[in-house]
């Protein structure tokens, strides 16, 4: 019966509310942290990753000068306007300049070559931090004289030491000292294209400065004390963009490498985010069950006087205890990852990062563990609110009626504000968080559906013909206090989340990996003058080597799109053209003929210019998509100093996986052939030592001449993407790890349910193969059918993933997917079998008695 009025109005006595929390939990606390535990890995992966991102930032803050060298920053890639010259050289008296372009190197002692890095400098840079070398006055030495500072791998790959010689273009230097480390150097690039340091009063000789080769150029200032970089650049800005010339500073350093990697934090939050989002499942689910299971303890104490809102305080405060725990062992666990980290990813790294104790990062782990343990349980905790005494005599949670409970929408509606904000925090995108958290909805409503047109076929079908464990197992999915709901939803989505993260994990890392099997070419030489075309060409031919392409490559610069410049298009805000299209330099080809690799999407293709018409050119679907320049917009182009206007005449889609030349500009014939160019050719060679016998004759002949061997950048490649998926899987883990035990707990908390099923049925009569049999066959087809839909959802929501957000073809490892099916239908079949063994290896009485 319900309590008086008098005992209404008590006061509620706080210290009483925690001791009666304290001792019922006494005998539930394993089952409490069971459920709770599905929050740690979740907390200990977005720990980890906010004290990577706060450490990122303080070292980027601290080390940003050592990054950049220099005060300020001006470079270019085109010779400087002597009309700039005098701006130049009265910013600052403390100055330094280099060039800088790919070419490459040859060591006579070994006779080996390789496509690096040639940076001629002159003067005192780096003017903040060092370059470091060994031996360490080699940083010095080779700025007087004909040396040269060769970077560590080079050295090692051809056993070169200091005092050998190596050759640059047509001039061979002595090899001052050993490149340990260059400002903004990574691990990574070194690997791609190690750097060769040269004076700069050496360059000239060498030859590999001639009309139509890529050099960039460089102007390092040391700026007074007095000077104010920012006010200073702001006084300059336009002269630089009218010369096309770029700038930066130690702000502008931090500022894009802080961006740079908050997108990988954001990625790896997200992956963080994904694990506790299955963690909350588990805390949903879990107190769903234990509510279930405390209706009796709940309706004896509402008889005894104990008020709703003071049973709802009970457990409310066992909860968030709890969560405490669980958040800080999270927190705990978090901070030590986090030392992992740094050592993952060092080699994208180009400054050093610490691994201190980010407290900011554990208060934020501990605060978010405890806001989830309530926000997640509070749905099946508002029900106690509507258990009444009578429930002492009318054990069922179905009368515990929450349609009419306005609480009940207002955490509905809690928690998808934290998923939504929750979300936006990580991708910093109102875009992407409304499709991310639509997702969320719809696979919860997909598998809510599926569940509960489950309960409704069962009992449809189910005849009274059937086989008896298989009558009973099938009619436990429907019959009163079912788990149908609770284990498909979790179990599905945890299977949705973790095999999403898997084929996403595949397509990226799939979409960087080149083939080289079959006649694909695997060496790339550039940088060949027109006069040395027929000439490589029949070296090629000399070597039984084919010459699978040979292209001309023109460079300019887009100066016009309709009319509009790029200060017009970044003033009016109506025109749709990106101002990204601006600010690159174009490297374009033109041919009379499309290549394998191409396909006419929009427009028609031309060839051949024609006489008196405007010359329409072929521009590739995703620069069209990503500049928002459309068939039929008119452009105009820089052709070194020449003003060119076309028309796009054609859409072309590419495929960039192919090995060979592909550009997102193609001219007709007829229009670039007296442009300053360079040409590329394509060819195979049949084995390493032919590659290095031929880059040996060609080094020779045409120094100027670069090549690339393919087949040692995609071992680099290869050894980059591993990396990443390192990184990834380590990352993954979490996630997996969080499905797991969201999986166990979901099963597990069932137990208690199932024993007092399997006691009555041992108690009529049923044998304990007849139970072993009941219970399998209901968690094999829960396990089958939740985790069939899991993953059918993350089928779908990858491949539309991989089509509108990473805009790559879509393929997945069938076998790999099968394996995860079958794995989570065994483990629910498994844990399940588990819960009952005590119900098939006690007597009743001792179970009840044991249970009591």
């Amino acid at each position: 019966m319900e309590s008086s009025p008098i005992n209404n109005q008590r006061k509620i006595n706080i210290s009483w509310l925690f001791k009666m929390a304290w001792r019922d939990s006494r005998k539930n606390r394993s089952r409490l942290f069971l459920f709770i535990s599905a929050i740690i890995f979740g907390i200990a992966a977005l720990v980890a990753i906010y004290a990577f991102r706060y450490n990122i930032q303080n070292d980027i803050n601290a080390q940003a000068a050592t990054l950049v060298g220099a005060d300020l920053v001006i470079s270019s890639n085109k010779p400087v306007d002597p009309a700039m010259q005098p701006l130049l050289d009265s910013i600052s008296q403390t100055r330094s300049q280099e060039r800088s372009f790919a070419s490459m190197v040859y060591f006579p002692k070994s006779q080996g070559t390789r496509l690096v890095q040639v940076r001629a400098l002159q003067g005192g840079f780096p003017y903040y931090g060092t370059i470091e070398t060994t031996p360490l006055v080699a940083a010095e030495k080779f700025r007087s004289h004909q040396m040269a500072l060769v970077d560590r791998t080079l050295m090692l790959q051809f056993n070169a030491h200091v005092n050998d010689s190596v050759k640059v273009g047509n001039l061979t230097f002595l090899i001052a000292g050993m490149l340990d480390k260059a400002p903004g150097q990574t691990g990574i690039s070194a690997s791609v294209a190690p750097v060769v340091y040269i004076p700069l009063q050496y360059l000239q000789q060498t030859g590999l400065t001639q009309k139509g080769s890529r050099v960039s150029y460089s102007f390092y200032y040391k700026l007074p004390a007095h000077v104010k970089t920012g006010q200073l650049v702001k006084k300059i800005d336009t002269r630089l963009d009218k010369a096309d010339m770029n700038y930066e500073t130690i702000e502008t350093r931090k500022e894009s490498t802080g961006r740079s990697f908050e997108d990988l934090s954001r990625f790896l939050s997200l992956v963080g985010f994904i694990a506790l989002l299955l963690g909350c499942l588990g805390v949903a689910s879990a107190i769903h069950i234990y509510i279930r299971e405390k209706i009796s303890s709940i309706a004896i104490m509402r008889c005894l006087g104990v008020k709703a809102v003071e049973a709802f305080l009970i457990f409310l405060i066992q909860i968030v205890g709890i969560g405490l725990i669980g958040a800080v062992i999270g927190a705990a666990l978090g901070t030590c990852v986090q030392q992992l980290l740094p050592f993952l990813l060092k080699d994208f790294l180009p400054f050093t990062i610490s691994v201190d104790i980010s407290w900011l990062a554990i208060g934020q782990g501990i605060l978010l563990g405890v806001i989830i343990s309530i926000l997640f349980a509070l749905l099946p905790l508002i029900a106690i609110r509507h258990i009444s005494p009578l429930n002492t005599l009318r054990m069922s949670y179905e009368d515990v009626n929450l349609s009419g409970d306005p609480l009940r929408w207002l955490v509905y509606l809690l928690i998808l504000s934290f998923v939504v904000l929750f979300t936006f925090f990580q991708l910093d995108s109102w875009l992407g968080t409304l499709f991310f958290t639509i997702g969320i909805l719809i696979a919860f409503l997909i598998l809510s559906a599926v569940a509960w047109l489950l309960m409704r076929l069962m009992k449809s079908v189910i005849k009274a013909s059937w086989n008896y464990p298989l009558r009973q197992g099938f009619a436990n999915l429907y019959r009163p206090n079912n788990q149908t709901m609770v284990l498909i939803v979790s179990v599905g989505l945890s299977t949705a989340f973790i095999c999403t993260l898997f084929f996403i994990q595949q397509i990226i890392i799939g979409q960087v990996t080149l083939s080289t099997s079959g006649n694909q070419p695997n060496m790339l030489l550039f940088d060949i003058q027109s006069s040395q075309e027929n000439s490589i060409a029949a070296l090629t031919r000399q070597q039984n080597m084919p010459i699978i392409q040979q292209v001309p490559v023109v460079t300019i610069r887009l100066e016009r799109v309709n009319g509009k410049t790029a200060a017009e298009v970044k003033k009016d805000s109506l025109i749709k053209v990106s101002a990204r299209a601006f600010v690159n330099e174009y490297r374009v080809t033109y041919r009379t003929s499309l290549s394998p690799s191409e396909k006419i999407m929009e427009g028609a293709w031309v060839g051949k210019a024609e006489p008196n018409k405007e010359v329409a050119v072929s521009i590739e679907e995703g620069f069209s998509k990503r500049t928002h320049i459309n068939l039929g917009d008119h452009l105009v182009f820089n052709v070194q100093a020449i003003q060119m206007p076309v028309v796009v005449g054609s859409i072309r889609k590419v495929n960039w996986n192919k090995i060979q030349t592909n550009f997102q500009v193609v001219f007709p014939a007829g229009v670039l052939e007296d442009a300053p160019q360079f040409h590329v050719l394509l060819t195979r060679v049949s084995s390493a030592t032919v590659s290095a016998h031929f880059q040996q004759l060609v080094v020779r002949q045409f120094p100027n001449v670069s090549i690339v061997d393919l087949g040692q950048v995609l071992t680099v490649v290869d050894d980059l993407l591993t990396r990443i998926g390192y990184v990834i899987k380590f990352m993954s883990a979490f996630s997996i790890i969080t499905g797991l035990i969201v999986l166990i707990a979901s099963v597990r908390i069932s137990k208690y349910q199932r024993i007092q099923e399997s006691v009555l049925l041992r108690s009529l009569g049923a044998s304990g193969k007849q139970i072993f049999a009941i219970t399998a066959f209901e968690y094999l087809f829960l396990g089958i059918l939740s985790a069939l839909t899991g993953m059918l959802i993350a089928i779908i929501a990858s491949w539309l993933l991989a089509k509108y957000s990473f805009e790559v073809s879509y393929s997945i490892n069938y076998l790999l997917a099968l394996a995860i099916f079958f794995i989570i239908s065994l483990l629910t079949v498994m844990i399940g079998l588990l819960n009952s063994r005590s119900a098939l290896t006690h007597s009743p009485l001792e179970i009840l008695r044991s249970n009591a």
